[in-house]
Order: structure tokens, then sequence, then C-alpha cells
């Protein structure tokens, strides 16, 4: 924090004293350091062209007026928040030390704006922004949002120069928030998407093409999601096209399931009224993981009760399932929709089915079981003995 002694201000402005706070009307200029404990009600121009203007107590400071106020520096050291009830731009540094910079998060009109050169330091768990956060003219920014309790930030890295952006952070179930009156189902989704994580998410808003990175915690509870790995954790975003989530992907990953980031693919953030994490299929991804293979079986089909006919654990998964079976030369000798236990030795297709009272000679011949529902495909061989 700068010393705020010996203050040089250069005031040309008209105050009202019977207002809290202090009440601009006119055109207040800062050439040094003004340190606010109270209000600001910025009704006239005030762009600070150099100087430091910081917000100091243990109170409650809101920022309010019919002009937004532009700062060159400056800093927050509060015990509570600075409420801001219209924008206020940054030109250049803005120091978070201790405190919040809050916005109605149902009203993205508001924001701390940081301007082309603006730019911000010491942001952390302990100060950040709980509302919007807005940039102009850049292609890359990480956002300094976050919640009361923790700094959630959001990389936005553009394919061109963004105009304006913006981005606030919502420690929410998108199926309920309590901030905003949109809601974002976690259920609604594409068939691809498993689970949409009901945690939390972010709104992020730009017209420009873009990757967007963001990162999970113990709190994201993504190890809560049966079979999340790190590598199943895509970004996803609900599209306002069709109100659904969608996958909007994984570019890039590291960490663990407690611990970690995920870059999405490009795409326009403007399109998307929010995004959070997302998992990879659970069904299919369950399946698939819990069995890398069907197996390779033994068949004697001899009557006497063992190994009389091919049974492949796991179909039941997938009763919607097609199970054909060829033999060394790649001749199809069977094949079985919807298959139950069905194969005991004998051909029901091609020029092998004149075998069927005797049965396909002994040998090994290879299977492929396509299980429809879980859009999974497994091969193996089995050895039929006579």
């Amino acid at each position: 924090m700068k010393n705020l002694l010996n203050i040089p201000i250069l005031l040309l402005s008209c105050f009202a004293t019977a207002q809290t706070g202090l009440y601009n009307s006119g055109n207040l200029q800062v050439y040094g350091n003004l340190g606010l404990h109270t209000n600001l009600i910025n009704d006239g121009n005030f762009d600070q062209t150099q100087g430091l203007v910081g917000f100091y107590g243990n109170g409650v400071i809101q920022v309010s007026g019919s002009i937004p106020a532009t700062l060159w520096d400056s800093e927050i050291l509060m015990g509570s928040n600075l409420f801001l009830q219209n924008v206020m731009y940054v030109r250049n540094n803005f120091n978070f030390i201790i405190g919040n910079v809050a916005t109605a998060k149902n009203n993205q009109a508001i924001y701390l704006s940081f301007m082309d050169q603006g730019f911000f330091t010491g942001e952390s768990n302990a100060s950040k922004i709980t509302g919007f956060a807005a940039a102009t003219n850049r292609d890359v920014f990480s956002f300094p949002v976050g919640d009361q309790q923790q700094l959630r930030p959001l990389i936005l890295n553009s394919q061109s120069v963004s105009p304006f952006a913006i981005c606030a952070y919502f420690f929410e179930s998108p199926s309920n928030p309590s901030s905003i009156t949109d809601t974002f189902d976690v259920d609604a989704k594409v068939q691809d998407i498993g689970t949409v994580s009901d945690k939390e998410f972010w709104i992020v808003q730009s017209d420009v093409p873009a990757q967007v990175t963001i990162s999970w915690n113990p709190r994201s509870a993504l190890g809560l999601i049966p079979n999340a790995t790190p590598e199943s954790i895509i970004i996803v975003g609900w599209s306002k096209a069709s109100n659904q989530w969608v996958i909007l992907g994984n570019s890039a990953f590291s960490g663990d399931i407690n611990q970690g980031f995920v870059t999405s693919e490009v795409f326009v953030p403007s399109e998307f009224a929010a995004i959070t994490f997302g998992t990879t299929p659970l069904p299919t991804d369950t399946f698939a993981v819990n069995n890398p293979s069907l197996g390779n079986y033994f068949l004697s089909p001899n009557g006497d009760g063992t190994n009389d006919a091919l049974i492949i654990e796991g179909l039941e998964e997938s009763p919607n399932n097609i199970v054909t079976i060829y033999n060394r030369l790649g001749q199809k000798v069977f094949e079985k929709t919807n298959y139950v236990d069905d194969f005991r030795g004998v051909s029901n297709t091609g020029s092998l089915i004149l075998n069927q009272e005797k049965g396909l000679p002994e040998g090994v011949y290879y299977y492929i079981a396509t299980l429809l529902d879980l859009e999974l495909e497994y091969t193996g061989f089995l050895f039929l003995d006579r």
C-alpha cells in the first residue's frame, strides 16, 4: 500500500456533504494518492490520469453514480467488499491486498474493467473479484474471479484481439443457481457427455473465437463422479441455440482427479450462457474400463453341461448386440443379433450352414461382439473342441 501522507490533490468539483460518501458532480482529478474510507458517488467526470485511489476500512464501500469512474492505479485493503453499483475502469494497475470487489451477478452490465493496458497484482483467495470482471482489446487475459472463499480464475486465449470480454464465477449448481434467474439443467446434455458438474460454473462472454482454461480443486468434487479420471474431464458449455450442454473439448489437461486444469478447444464464448466441467459418457466409459476385453473362450459342445455354449460375460450390459464368428479363413460361420448364449458350434450362415448336423470342425475361431447400446466393439478367440 502506498503512503497517503502529504497528499497533493486538485479538486475541481462540487461536493454535497449531506450525502454519506464522497460525491463528485464536477471534474475530479487526482494527481497524488487518494484514500477512500467511505462511499463514492460519481455523477461527474472522474478520469484519473495518474496517482492512486485506494479503498480502505472494515465496512462495505459502495461505488455508485451515473458516470463510471476511470482510475489509473487503485488498490483495496478492506475487511469487507468494495461493491460496484456502476462500472469502474482501471487504466493501469489494480492491487488486490485484502477484500473483494463485488458486483451483482445478475447484472452483466456492471463490472470492474481492465482497459487496454490495465493489469492487476496480488489476487488471492482473500482478494479477488466476486462478480463480473471485464477486459478490453486483449487476445490473452486471466480473469481474477472467484467467490467469497476461493479465487477461481479463467484464462481466455482468443484467436485474435477481443474488443470486449467479461467473466464471472459461480460456486452454485448450474441447475439451480441462487445468484441469477437463468438455469442450466445438468441433465440436459448431448449424448456424448456423461456427467455435468453440479458444483460450479463460469459465465464468459466474447464474440471472438477462443480457448478457455479452468482449473478444478478438491471443492470441485470431480472425484465423486463415477469413473472420472483427468483424461475423461472435458469442458462443456450451455448452448444458447439448443438449450443444452455440449462438448467444448479437452485440448490439454494436467493434474490428478483432486486438482488440475483443462483447456477447451476453440469456440465462440458468446454462443454459450455458461461453462463448467463434464466427463465422457459414464455408461460406455465404465464398461470399457472394467472390460478392456471380453476374453478368449474354450467350447466343447458334447452335451456334458460344461462349455457347451459360448457364454460371453458382460453382454447383458448391452442387450442390443450383434455377435459374429469367423473361421481361420475369414469365412463368416455364425451371426446373431441380441445374442444370448446361442452359439454351440453349429454354423447358421454362409455355405457352411449345410454342416449343421455335424457341426463346425474343431479349431480356432475368432468372434466380434458389437455392443450397440454402449457403442463398443470387442474381438477375441475361441477354440472349438470336438
